[in-house]
């Protein structure tokens, strides 16, 4: 039986006298009686009865609180029920990653756009590159060298004077 002398609510809602082993009495009190009603409604108090039965005490509040949500979710939505919700969140989810993503490219792309394209690297690597030349030609590669320095630092700031910032529309409104 239920809290002092009143029955449960699954008593109370089926008009039945409740027993100290009511097996809905600690899962379904009366102070909350629209909770037994809903899930009565979808799964009818033969079933509920069974599933609590077949599971081990430790385990029966928390099957409880899962046919709640399954009731109440399948009176929103009769065909779905949880299904439909766990869905439309996956959808949103998969939504919101995408966006992420987006974002995150937009950032790297403006982030590439501000970083100033290093010369000093390529021109080193270069005459390392020379000065392993086997034929010794090292004072004609120094004419070379000036001009791939010109052209790299013409190629920096050529490119930053000539990109124009993108103008997007985001895609948050």
């Amino acid at each position: 039986m239920g809290t002092g002398s009143s029955p449960c609510a699954s008593c109370k809602l089926l008009r039945r006298r409740c027993a100290k082993d009511c097996i809905f009495a600690p899962y379904f009190p009366p102070d909350d009686p629209h909770k037994f009603a809903i899930v009565h409604k979808v799964f009818g108090a033969s079933n509920i009865s069974k599933m609590l039965q077949e599971l081990p005490i430790q385990q029966r509040a928390d099957a409880v609180s899962s046919l709640v949500y399954e009731a109440n979710a399948r009176v929103r939505d009769p065909v779905y029920g949880c299904v439909g919700a766990i869905s439309f969140l996956q959808n949103q989810v998969s939504q919101l990653q995408m966006q992420l993503a987006v974002a995150q490219a937009e950032i790297l792309c403006i982030q590439m756009q501000q970083e100033p394209v290093p010369c000093s690297l390529p021109t080193t690597l270069m005459e390392q590159e020379l000065d392993k030349s086997p034929y010794g030609i090292s004072n004609n590669n120094n004419n070379f060298n000036n001009n791939l320095q010109q052209y790299l630092s013409f190629a920096s700031s050529s490119s930053s004077i000539m990109q124009d910032p993108v103008k997007r529309e985001s895609l948050w409104t």
